[in-house]
């Protein structure tokens, strides 16, 4: 059976039919072409295809895209715009925390959710936040240090909006 689903993704409204049990990183990979949420471990344990829904970090691979009617479901491909990496991923490059990037768009979408409610976390709330998000590369230092050196920016952007 189908279902006719409305839902933002990466803020455009959508209404899509899709079956009752479909998943949201099938949907967006396959009928969005939206490849930069990773399929990893397809059972909720690596967090390679961590999307935010309403700002809250949730796995694509165990949540069913019917299950996201009406809300706002955001991808890795949202933080960038016209071309631009946002603080976020410029911090990522910077400071090395990509190694094969594989894991890099749920390691970024996690963080953007811990900035965007925290924008000077310690690096124990860091590491808290990343916990769900498994990297095979590296010892996670890199990506710790990435989302600090991003934290700067958050801060100055909180007080800019708090001045305006």
């Amino acid at each position: 059976m189908k279902t006719v689903v409305p839902m933002r993704i990466n803020g455009q409204a959508r209404e899509d039919a899709m079956a009752d049990n479909l998943l949201l990183i099938d949907y967006l990979r396959e009928q969005l072409n939206l490849t930069g949420t990773k399929q990893g471990c397809d059972g909720g344990e690596c967090g390679a295809c961590t999307v935010l829904v309403d700002n809250v970090p949730r796995l694509a691979c165990l949540t069913l895209a019917a299950s996201v009617a009406g809300r706002h479901v955001e991808t890795v491909e949202s933080l960038s715009s016209a071309g631009r990496l946002s603080p976020l991923q410029q911090a990522f490059n910077e400071k090395l925390g990509t190694q094969c990037g594989y894991c890099t768009p749920g390691m970024l979408m996690a963080s953007e959710a811990l900035l965007r409610s925290n924008p000077a976390p310690s690096v124990e709330q860091i590491r808290a936040a990343l916990a769900g998000n498994l990297c095979r590369c590296t010892g996670y230092v890199k990506i710790i240090e990435s989302v600090q050196a991003a934290a700067g920016s958050f801060t100055s952007l909180s007080r800019k909006g708090a001045t305006a």
